[in-house]
């Protein structure tokens, strides 16, 4: 077994990642390009389920790169023995460009957020760092992706394994879409639905949130605001629930029932639980609109399956009954053909390439 590991792990090593080329950050600010014998190291880490404590579980398993590094069959994403964990698996493309990390900002840098998974106890569940260490020391595969990365003779550390998965993060860079090349180089790669989406956007508001620069879009203000959703989760939990079983078959079950066969959602407060303001309580951080299409359910609980679910919620004023929401969020209705506008440009924002990565 550690044989048949140790061959995976130099496979993994080998496979090179996606070239960055300046057309595919066409639309981000600059930003040096991370080491990439450390991003080598970081790969392997990355699809190492040997590291967790039992040896089920990557941080792919969380970040599919092959649904735009995040989890798109399930609201929430599975951690140690089968737990839902609490939020949505946010995409990791363009991650570097993100600050602070985690939808309540409780990592300043990459660096510290990519150690925390492997102590929290529904995620990877080991009692600390040191026993991740000795696996990787054990593992002779590391050896010479170590050696290469921090020089002849390094020994894992806390901080040589964050430094390569914070470098395996940065490298993951996916811009240059049709939007990018229409408003960064001038061509005329946006279809006529796209450009009244995006002139719908502006006009909307969407822009005071989701930032387009003249130089560059991150399509986030990487601030955190109350958008209503975890109020509607609370009113959604009040309520009877009618799901589809099958095709053509549909049940409706009360609270209490739901109750007998499921766990309530945890409690959630946002970027609140950190920062112990009240004017951050159910705020969470804005998510990039980059690559959007690709990396549904969405909000931090994945309550919205879909793209027309979240227009739909913002058309709706939010939860207005929530007093906490941002005041910029009210009700309004679409114009004629207005929506299918608005996905036509949110589907312009995505980035060819993600197929490199494995996304579709």
């Amino acid at each position: 077994m550690r044989t048949l590991q140790a061959l995976l792990l130099l496979a993994a090593a080998l496979v090179a990642g996606p070239a960055c080329a300046s057309d595919d950050a066409l639309g981000l600010p600059p930003q040096p390009r991370p080491d990439a014998a450390q991003v080598a190291l970081g790969r392997v880490l990355f699809f190492d389920r040997s590291l967790s404590v039992n040896g089920t579980l990557s941080c792919a398993m969380c970040h599919v790169p092959a649904q735009g590094f995040t989890v798109n069959e399930i609201r929430t994403a599975v951690g140690m023995e089968g737990a839902s964990l609490r939020r949505n698996a946010p995409t990791l493309l363009n991650v570097g460009h993100m600050s602070p990390l985690f939808l309540d900002g409780r990592s300043q840098s990459l660096e510290q957020q990519a150690l925390e998974p492997f102590t929290h106890p529904a995620e990877f569940a080991n009692p600390g760092m040191a026993p991740v260490l000795q696996r990787i020391g054990a593992t002779p595969a590391y050896r010479p992706l170590l050696n290469r990365a921090f020089g002849r003779g390094s020994e894992p550390t806390a901080s040589r394994v964050a430094s390569a998965l914070a470098a395996f993060q940065r490298s993951l860079i996916a811009a240059g879409s049709p939007f990018d090349r229409w408003r960064y180089r001038g061509e005329p790669a946006l279809p006529a639905q796209a450009l009244r989406g995006y002139a719908a956007f502006r006009a909307r508001g969407c822009e005071s949130c989701h930032r387009v620069a003249d130089t560059h879009a991150l399509f986030t203000d990487n601030a955190f605001h109350n958008t209503g959703i975890r109020a509607a989760a609370i009113v959604r939990a009040q309520h009877d629930l009618t799901t589809q079983l099958v095709p053509g078959l549909q049940a409706t079950l009360t609270p209490a029932e739901l109750l007998r066969i499921g766990a309530p959602d945890a409690a959630d407060e946002g970027r609140f639980e950190v920062s112990g303001d009240e004017a951050d309580r159910r705020a969470y951080r804005t998510p990039t609109l980059r690559n959007v299409a690709l990396t549904a359910p969405y909000m931090h609980d994945g309550s919205l399956l879909t793209l027309q679910d979240v227009l739909n919620h913002y058309a709706a004023g939010g939860t207005p009954s929530d007093p906490r929401q941002d005041r910029r969020i009210a009700a309004f209705a679409f114009a004629p053909g207005e929506r299918d506008d608005l996905i036509a440009f949110l589907r312009s924002l995505t980035s060819p390439v993600v197929a490199r990565f494995g996304a579709p």
